[in-house]
């Protein structure tokens, strides 16, 4: 069993997950499908086949987001002694070079990656373009739109 990297922010996040599909979302999919079955016949229920088709999903959810945390291997990002360099967890502000645009991610597992947070997988073009290098080094990422340079302004461990 390969462990998957995680942030100690991103377990706690699935842990919440985990919490609320356990102990607010199941039970009200259970009580919507005992009321819908209140209502007669099965076969021709539309609301509970749709009650069943949340269980379903629900409860593969729950199973995804526990078999990710078995297999999670926390790290804290605020322990490790990286040197100015770029690791998993490290928060890396970046200039693109041609637009001038300056951009901050942090580099996580890929459960929890989540672009509109500033969050990318471990495993994006951008992460493993970084990983490795440091402030003031010039990095060429190989996007699906083409070759983006940009610039390493900052690395931070929080």
């Amino acid at each position: 069993m390969s462990q998957t990297p995680i942030t100690v922010k991103g377990a706690e996040k699935l842990k919440q997950q985990l919490h609320e599909l356990k102990t607010v979302e199941r039970p009200r999919i259970t009580k919507a499908i005992a009321e819908a079955r209140a209502h007669g016949d099965l076969s021709e229920n539309a609301e509970y086949h749709a009650a069943r088709e949340q269980q379903s999903f629900t409860e593969g959810r729950i199973n995804a987001i526990e078999s990710a945390l078995a297999e999670a291997q926390i790290i804290d990002v605020t322990t490790i002694d990286a040197q100015g360099k770029v690791v998993f967890g490290a928060t890396v502000d970046l200039l693109n070079i041609e637009t001038d645009k300056e951009v901050t991610y942090q580099i996580v597992g890929e459960e929890e990656a989540d672009i509109n947070e500033g969050l990318i997988s471990v495993t994006s073009p951008i992460a493993r373009a970084l990983i490795g290098k440091q402030e003031g080094d010039a990095v060429d990422v190989n996007a699906p739109s083409g070759v983006i340079e940009y610039e390493i302004l900052e690395v931070k461990y929080i």
